[in-house]
């Protein structure tokens, strides 16, 4: 069986790097919310309001608190499904790389979703504490920067699905 060449290699390295510093930032940003600051007790912290503050939220759900049940079973289904996606998408690339922006957006949609993964084996839901409103709009909603990993990098890999590399 031949062993892949170099070149190969790269597109999967570019994404398990973007993944490791999505992952690394957001477990550092919840440990640092949660408890340095001591958001899970405070709850709130007012940060530059209404831009910007600190909401303490346990999601057992997905977002938005959808499929939100704190039955053992869901967090499990959950766990399962994020790891079926990062599986997906690593499958994907190695077969179909995209160029790099691609990569990019799959490595922040796997650092995101592993991120919160860990959440859920640690705390069995996942620490969200950002919050954000404007303009006289009041966003009840928190997420963390797993969430925006996600969203960012799921929207990238729908803008930039197979934009191959020049060679």
């Amino acid at each position: 069986m031949p062993t892949p060449s170099r070149a190969s290699k790269r597109p999967i390295r570019l994404v398990w790097g973007v993944a490791l510093l999505i992952f690394v930032i957001d477990q550092i940003s919840k440990y640092w919310v949660v408890h340095a600051m001591d958001l899970a007790n405070r709850l709130a912290i007012d940060v530059w309001p209404p831009f910007l503050n600190l909401r303490m939220a346990w999601n057992y759900g997905i977002n938005f608190g959808l499929l939100a049940g704190e039955a053992p079973a869901t967090r499990w289904i959950l766990i399962s499904v994020a790891l079926g996606i990062v599986l997906f998408v690593l499958v994907w690339m190695r077969r179909e790389p995209p160029g790099r922006p691609g990569l990019i957006a799959a490595g922040l949609l796997i650092g995101g979703a592993l991120g919160n993964v860990v959440d859920r084996l640690l705390y069995g839901a996942v620490a969200d504490f950002l919050n954000m409103s404007c303009c006289g709009i009041a966003n009840p909603f928190a997420f963390n920067v797993a969430d925006i990993a996600i969203f960012a990098g799921a929207l990238g890999l729908v803008l930039f699905p197979g934009t191959k590399a020049a060679a």
